[in-house]
């Protein structure tokens, strides 16, 4: 079975940066799921704060990854994950529970922020979805 992964941003194959679009391109898309966390936008990215306990869903995708494991490794290298040592981490590869638009859930990897989240000045605002 082929690795999974929960997108809620910039590795989305319609948004991905030029760094990993030829990666991000071969996913193939599995369906609409949620997570429970808070959602942030920063000035440069969206980041996720993984919840468990939060009443709070992050509207995402859910993609079925290229084969082999050189699509994770730049994928963590692209969202600075360091997997030896994760406190160094801008983003933290985890997995997290998704629940499907039918109520099923499957457990994807997620990258997931490990960054300060630093006051609102206008700029960085947490999002909620409904």
């Amino acid at each position: 079975m082929p690795e999974r992964l929960f997108v809620y941003g910039t590795l989305h194959p319609d948004r991905a940066p030029k760094e990993v679009s030829d990666i991000v391109r071969r996913f193939r898309h599995l369906g609409h799921g949620t997570i429970r966390g808070v959602r942030y936008e920063f000035s440069d990215f969206p980041a996720v704060v993984l919840n468990a306990r939060s009443k709070q869903q992050v509207p995402g995708e859910v993609f079925a990854l290229p084969a082999g494991a050189s699509a994770l490794k730049r994928l963590d290298a692209y969202e600075e994950f360091v997997p030896g040592d994760p406190t160094r981490s801008l983003f933290n590869r985890t997995k997290t529970s998704v629940t499907l638009e039918d109520g099923t859930q499957q457990e994807c990897w997620v990258y997931a922020y490990n960054g300060p989240i630093p006051k609102s000045k206008g700029r960085n605002r947490a999002t909620v979805a409904a």
